[in-house]
């Protein structure tokens, strides 16, 4: 269509034969660079000497000039069907004025003023019109990542709109980034060495002043050997009564998690009940229930954890104790063929036996 209208403009040029001696048309002013938002409206103005004779033209490319030019005007009549743009001559300055009203982000580009001189001659001015755009991050930038602990790992955020927008990078809770400080400024965050503590969701803010910005969140895995914890490391307990021995797992992957004594793996059984219990994807407690105790079972206990990346484990000492420790011996328990007796029914006994010697010996004295 473009190239249809240009043809046709150039042959009435070179029908329309120019008078000899007279002057050469001349663009005496162009309107200089424009920036606007979008919604708002622009005029650009375009002065032309000399020209009754010659087609003056606006035109328009887009910001790259990848396509082809798009003729918006002919002397003073608009060529496109658009209310948004209007056009407007003023004989006495010889300017013509395109206006853009409503402005888009697609209005942005060059437009270009021409005078046809003849088929393979013209005189042109250009002026750029640049339409403030809110940050948008563009789909290239990092979405999640994976690193095993001690590699190296570096998150990427890039960012459309205009001005350019600038990037920063943050913390969940603004805690303290790997390079140091709560902020960064940059569209590449690199960690040279990733240690456990760095995993977490980090955000990517985009910010060029239009609007509220543009914020992705980055979430960071790190794969790490499991660290293995006990929090009581020896635990006594009575004959024929329960107790619960614990282990705290940090892994990630998740481990395999298994309890030892004597170096056999136990499994859930009359004697024994393993449970396990993911706080996090990170987080595991494993606790292992020694049920009514025998003496064969006191002794050291292992908790290991393994994954990919390595193997840790912690031991417990359950050692016997005479009278039992509540909890999880708050219950009742049962001696051979004796009657049951509760934990705060025998404290009673003895407190009772206790209060009798007390007067027997009031009495003596």
């Amino acid at each position: 269509m473009a190239h249809i209208i240009f043809e046709y403009l150039t042959l009435l040029l070179s029908i329309s034969t120019i008078v000899n001696g007279q002057r050469t048309p001349t663009i005496s002013h162009i309107t200089q660079e424009q920036i606007r938002d979008i919604g708002s409206q622009v005029d650009l103005d375009c002065s032309v000497h000399y020209a009754q004779d010659y087609p003056v033209l606006w035109v328009k490319y887009d910001r790259h000039r990848t396509t082809e030019a798009l003729p918006l005007s002919t002397n003073s009549g608009l060529i496109i069907r658009d209310s948004r743009f209007s056009l407007r001559y003023d004989a006495a300055s010889a300017t013509y004025t395109l206006s853009v009203k409503d402005i888009q982000e697609t209005d942005a580009g060059w437009y270009q003023c021409q005078v046809l001189i003849s088929v393979s001659n013209r005189i042109t001015a250009e002026v750029e019109l640049q339409v403030r755009r809110p940050p948008i991050i563009s789909d290239n930038s990092t979405r999640s990542i994976i690193a095993s602990e001690g590699e190296s790992a570096q998150m990427e955020c890039y960012a459309g709109g205009f001005p350019l927008p600038k990037i920063s990078w943050r913390r969940e809770n603004n805690a303290i980034l790997p390079t140091g400080g709560s902020i960064y400024r940059g569209n590449i965050l690199k960690i040279t060495s990733i240690h456990k503590e760095d995993r977490g969701t980090y955000y990517c803010v985009a910010e060029n002043g239009v609007g509220k910005g543009d914020r992705r969140n980055i979430n960071l895995e790190v794969e790490f050997a499991p660290v293995v914890t006990v929090p009581r490391p020896r635990l006594g307990q009575a004959l024929q009564y329960d107790m619960d021995l614990e282990c705290h797992v940090e892994a990630y992957p998740p481990p395999a998690i298994t309890w030892l004594k004597n170096e056999v793996q136990l499994s859930n059984n009359q004697h024994y009940r393993i449970s396990h219990f993911a706080t996090a994807d990170e987080f595991t407690d494993t606790t292992l229930r020694v049920i009514t105790i025998e003496k064969r079972q006191y002794g050291l206990f292992t908790c290991k954890a393994q994954n990919k990346l390595g193997t840790d484990e912690g031991t417990v000492e359950l050692f016997e104790t005479i009278i039992p420790v509540c909890p999880p011996a708050c219950g009742q328990a049962r001696y051979g063929g004796a009657t049951s007796v509760s934990a705060s029914e025998f404290v009673v006994a003895f407190l009772a036996i206790y209060a009798l010697w007390l007067r027997v010996a009031y009495t003596r004295y």
